[in-house]
């Protein structure tokens, strides 16, 4: 119930004429300033080289597949399957929900594809370049900006699976279904924010790379992904203190309610996320160069 990684292919069919130099091992650190600086700089100069990556890993993640496009749905539509036949043999029980069980383990599943997408994007994506830092000089935001445009873009796939959900239950939404994409973007921040403080660890380290399909399906788990939000038991006071709840929780309450019962703690959450998720590209920012020493030696 895993779900999939972003392309790992090597970026080999990209023009890098322009990037011809090694990392500077100066202490970035020393100037927080010119620190800033340079990050929004190389942000902002990556974008173009960011999208090309993009545009060749997407074409090359689906050209030599029978299903082509298909693959963006079945993750979500495979592990939406699996709780629904869970629910109807009486594994799990929900009670009233408002809506059908499969249209409402659907919306939860999409949602919880963007969290697991952005979570295993950084990672995937600098193993992905490693000969080329290796070698080149380029901005290190236009590797990540390249996996972020994927997680979006398969976002957007999806939602036509979203929107054949709710036509085929006949589900109206309300006008603050209007907000998802402030929902999606929260849990791919969040996402994201985990990724890449794992990243400088699972460069050198493979057990990272290993260990993330089996934390996100445990994560799943204790998730109200197939099962409404509780506070009872072991697992409802596990899932009340789990960040993505609230996150994946208001989304869905959106779509389905048009009100948010736990608005608070989506704002509080997303503003933790948004601040470590700075911290994390500075923490990547730092380290990479370390890290591409290591690797070329």
């Amino acid at each position: 119930m895993s779900a999939t990684s972003p392309s790992s292919k090597p970026f080999t069919d990209v023009d890098w004429d322009g990037f011809d130099e090694v990392y500077s091992n100066e202490p970035e650190l020393r100037r927080p300033g010119r620190l800033l600086g340079a990050m929004i700089c190389d942000l902002w100069k990556g974008r173009e080289l960011a999208w090309r990556l993009f545009v060749r890993d997407f074409s090359s993640k689906y050209r030599q597949t029978a299903l082509g496009y298909v693959w963006a749905f079945l993750p979500a539509i495979a592990t939406s399957l699996a709780f629904i036949l869970l629910q109807s043999g009486g594994v799990i029980s929900v009670g009233e929900l408002g809506v059908p069980y499969a249209a409402y383990v659907m919306i939860g599943t999409l949602l919880w594809q963007v969290f697991a997408d952005a979570m295993q994007s950084p990672l995937a994506t600098v193993l992905a370049s490693k000969a080329v830092l290796v070698k080149i000089n380029l901005p290190r935001e236009a590797i990540l900006l390249s996996g972020l445009y994927l997680v979006a873009f398969n976002f957007l796939i999806r939602l036509v699976l979203l929107a054949a959900v709710f036509a085929w239950f006949r589900i109206l939404p309300p006008p603050q279904a209007l907000l998802l994409p402030l929902g999606a973007l929260s849990l791919a921040v969040f996402g994201f924010m985990i990724g890449l403080l794992l990243t400088p660890l699972g460069i050198l380290y493979q057990d990272v790379t290993q260990s993330l399909p089996i934390l996100t399906s445990i994560w799943l788990l204790l998730t109200p992904v197939a099962y409404p939000p509780t506070s009872e038991g072991l697992l409802g006071r596990i899932s009340s203190h789990n960040p993505v709840t609230p996150l994946l929780g208001t989304s869905r309450d959106w779509l389905l309610e048009g009100r948010a019962a736990d608005l608070g703690g989506f704002l509080w959450v997303f503003g933790i996320a948004l601040a470590l998720l700075f911290v994390g590209w500075v923490v990547f920012r730092i380290a990479t160069p370390h890290l591409i020493a290591r690797m070329g030696g």
